[in-house]
């Protein structure tokens, strides 16, 4: 692509260009053009925006939950009539389908309108106090800066979800988008801009992870980083954090079991099966990484997978008839087809898929088949380890007692799905499967009134509905006496 736009830094209510000079190219990763070249900012850009995220801090926090609210459900506006543009921005950085893009945008939007719904119902409490006269109040009161640094698999709704919240309840906010997809960030500050959030309020500092997103992790001033990614990345900003024994939010890997017990409808939990491992070329935390089936349907429920995956569409995003995109880059192609060629030397049989596509259609982007393997076993690597593409593994099981087991065998715990028709299965589910966000009976999906957390290496504290909300507040308590 020629012309390719260039975008400066969003600093205090101002494009502004990075003092290093440098710039991003932004690829297509179905076609391998140059989209957009983003600013390479650097501490000193952290700086400057941290310096005005706090110069900004006293008078926001002082705005009304209600005046807060308004700002909120304004920006909303201007993403709801811009939704086929940032629908658009999104798949040529990411490589998503458009019409994928186009439900990341409706999910941001709910969850901004959660977050200006609730400014209001950030509420304090009133305690009995030790003398008479006395009362106690325990008030809630937001940090102050917030670093929020976001993952490139959801570029628009990760920047929504760490925006939202944070000025919702009185912050002002410093945001990172990743450098793989710091498009749809930046459009969403030109966005702000237009909604006339007042200067500093939110600020977004694009560049790589040493340069900018260390800095801001480090920063004395930034009280509470919340952080999308890695499970690797989450613990180094975990240790950086803890020298200013600042608050941390990381919503990490995953590794989320499938599980398909011999009562389920097989058609209905084949089919998310399928929409819960390829949706987004699999590039989702949540998706179905190991599918535990019952012995008793075992080959009927792989059959129907098998069927299922050869029917998928594999080309470009924008194409409405297109079920599945390319892999956001080589590297995290080539991590996924190393991963695959493990498993069949481990004894997993490849039954649909395990190759990059080539052909006219393929060669200039990082398109990965569907694939399908059978015969995995629990003592795999792939049984275990993160995926993050377009792999689905399918485990035997003899009955519920191994699912759970095989299930709770895992060093994350992000989301977990489970179809079966027995009452009494789903019961000792909610007491014995160890994951923060369980689906029974459907895919997957969070909602923004929901609570999306993980146990384990999938992270620390939640985002989204009431207590996500709650973690971007802080509480004083006042022993009031007359």
């Amino acid at each position: 692509m020629t012309n390719a736009p260039r975008y400066n830094l969003f600093i205090d209510g101002a494009w502004t260009a990075p003092g290093s000079n440098e710039w991003i190219a932004v690829e297509n990763p179905a076609t391998g053009e140059t989209v957009a070249h983003v600013a390479k900012g650097d501490a000193g850009d952290v700086e400057k925006a941290v310096s005005a995220a706090q110069k900004a801090f006293p008078a926001w926090s002082r705005k009304t939950a209600l005046e807060r609210a308004d700002y909120l459900l304004a920006l909303n506006t201007l993403i709801e009539r811009d939704k086929e543009r940032l629908a658009a921005t999104i798949t040529s950085e990411m490589g998503k389908p458009l019409k994928e893009a186009r439900g990341e945008i409706d999910f941001a939007i709910g969850l901004i309108r959660f977050a200006a719904e609730n400014t209001r119902r950030l509420e304090g409490e009133i305690v009995p106090g030790s003398t008479p006269d006395e009362k106690i109040l325990i008030d809630r009161v937001p940090h102050g800066v917030i670093g929020g640094i976001a993952a490139w698999n959801f570029p628009f709704a990760l920047c929504a979800r760490k925006i939202g919240p944070a000025i919702a309840a009185g912050n002002t906010v410093v945001v990172k988008p990743h450098e793989l997809t710091p498009f749809a960030g930046l459009e969403m500050a030109r966005l702000v801009e237009e909604a006339k959030i007042p200067n500093g309020v939110v600020n977004i500092v694009t560049g790589d992870g040493p340069d900018v997103g260390v800095p801001l992790v480090a920063h004395p001033l930034t009280k509470l980083i919340t952080m999308t990614g890695s499970t690797p990345a989450g613990k180094k900003i975990m240790a950086a954090a803890a020298e200013h024994l600042k608050e941390v939010r990381l919503e990490l890997g995953g590794k989320a079991p499938f599980i398909v017990m011999e009562d389920a409808d097989i058609e209905k939990a084949a089919q998310a099966a399928i929409e819960s491992r390829f949706t987004n070329a699999g590039q989702v935390c949540t998706c179905n990484e190991r599918t535990y089936v019952h012995e008793a349907v075992y080959d009927a429920f792989t059959s129907k997978i098998r069927e299922k995956i050869s029917g998928l569409k594999v080309g470009s995003p924008t194409d409405p008839d297109t079920d599945m995109g390319p892999k956001v880059s080589l590297a995290e192609l080539e991590k996924v087809h190393a991963m695959v060629e493990g498993a069949v030397r481990q004894g997993g049989k490849l039954e649909v898929g395990g190759h990059r596509l080539t052909g006219p259609e393929y060669d200039k982007g990082f398109y990965y088949a569907p694939t399908l393997l059978t015969d995995v076993r629990q003592d795999m690597d792939i049984a275990h380890n993160e995926v993050f593409g377009p792999v689905l593994s399918v485990i035997r099981v003899a009955d519920f007692d191994q699912a759970l087991a095989f299930a709770n065998d895992c060093r994350y715990g992000l989301s977990a799905y489970l179809f079966t028709r027995d009452l009494g299965r789903i019961l000792r589910m909610t007491r014995e499967l160890e994951f923060g966000e369980i689906y029974v009976n459907r895919g997957g999906g969070e909602a923004p009134q929901g609570y999306h957390h993980g146990y384990g290496e999938s992270g620390l504290g939640g985002e989204d509905g009431k207590h996500g909300l709650e973690a971007y507040v802080q509480t004083k308590t006042i022993y009031l006496n007359a």
